[in-house]
């Protein structure tokens, strides 16, 4: 009977532990190297090629840090989550949907690209896991379903983050959502704080793409533009309050700034198609920066990109990452 006793009491001490390890993991850090993929836009919109190490800033909470840059960034493989909302309104919108499939065709035919496509209302239907077969994917993506009544777009956006971060490392990792802006039926919705750590944790980076917007704006310092919020140190509460308080706004729009991703919104056909190919264009021209954190602090960082020659372009890099101890990401 004592051997009964002890050995349940270890249980439960061992069940604890390992929930208390759960909750911690979401803002344990996995490499000692920063990824930054940046965008550089000029004054018309158009990208900005040729820049070097050199040309760029990267500020971690205030600090300047040895800025890197990955030349290889073209060449690297691809594993593309492709997230789309079939419930509530967005039956309406399939009709403008309807070119997604040809105008990615040219991403989806690279051998060097895999997919996978999730399809969700107010559940998480995955309906194809990560392959090389374009084929496979394009005709997922042409037979839109109308869900029921729900948009759990934060639990689509974990499942999405989870299962990207589970590929190989030296693989580029891209969520393209399709969304309305404000979540409807999601688990998580009380509990935003994790899905930011856990974003802030991964290198994924978020391109949306939403009908029906909301008005609200996402606060400057989620893209890092604020200079003087960029220089002090970070209140790791305060900016996730920031954060999710955004998020439950527009979530899409949020996310795409926390990134380095972008956000678009369409009303039409054309709209939309002229949003992907934006997006087929811009995913093989980021330039992949990176740097080795010098301050080593547990928590959040702020990091703030910007060109060192002022008025070449307009920046947009991702805007934050959670770190350990002796650990960033």
């Amino acid at each position: 009977m004592r051997f009964s006793i002890l050995a349940a009491c270890l249980l439960v001490s061992i069940s604890v532990a390992q929930q208390d390890d759960i909750k911690k993991s979401v803002f344990r850090s996995e490499s000692s190297v920063v990824l930054v993929p940046t965008l550089v836009k000029d004054e018309k919109g158009g990208l900005v090629y040729g820049l070097q190490a050199k040309d760029f800033v990267i500020e971690d909470d205030g600090v300047e840090q040895v800025a890197q840059l990955d030349e290889t960034a073209e060449s690297q493989p691809i594993s593309l989550v492709i997230a789309i909302q079939t419930g509530r309104r967005a039956a309406r919108e399939f009709g403008r949907m309807r070119g997604l499939r040809s105008v990615l065709e040219p991403i989806l035919n690279s051998p060097h690209v895999e997919s996978a496509v999730l399809f969700f209302d107010s559940h998480l239907d995955l309906a194809l896991d990560f392959t090389n077969n374009s084929a496979a994917v394009a005709q997922r993506l042409q037979s839109l379903t109308p869900g029921d009544g729900g948009a759990a777009i934060v639990d689509a956006l974990d499942l999405s983050v989870k299962l990207l971060s589970k590929r190989a490392e030296q693989r580029r990792r891209v969520l393209l959502l399709v969304s309305e802006t404000r979540d409807h039926g999601s688990r998580w919705a009380r509990q935003l704080e994790e899905i930011v750590a856990r974003i802030g944790n991964s290198n994924v980076v978020v391109y949306a793409l939403a009908f029906s917007p909301s008005k609200s704006q996402v606060l400057d310092t989620m893209r890092g533009t604020n200079r003087d919020e960029g220089r002090t140190t970070a209140d790791i509460f305060a900016v996730v309050a920031l954060t999710t308080n955004a998020m439950r706004r527009n979530i899409p729009k949020t996310v795409a700034s926390m990134t380095g991703g972008e956000y678009g919104v369409f009303e039409s056909l054309k709209g939309f198609e002229t949003q992907i190919i934006a997006f087929d264009n811009h995913l093989y021209n980021r330039y992949l920066l990176s740097f080795q954190p010098k301050n080593a602090r547990p928590g959040l960082h702020q990091i703030h990109v910007r060109l060192r020659e002022a008025g070449k372009g307009t920046v947009m890099a991702r805007s934050n990452y959670w770190a350990s101890t002796g650990s960033q990401q």
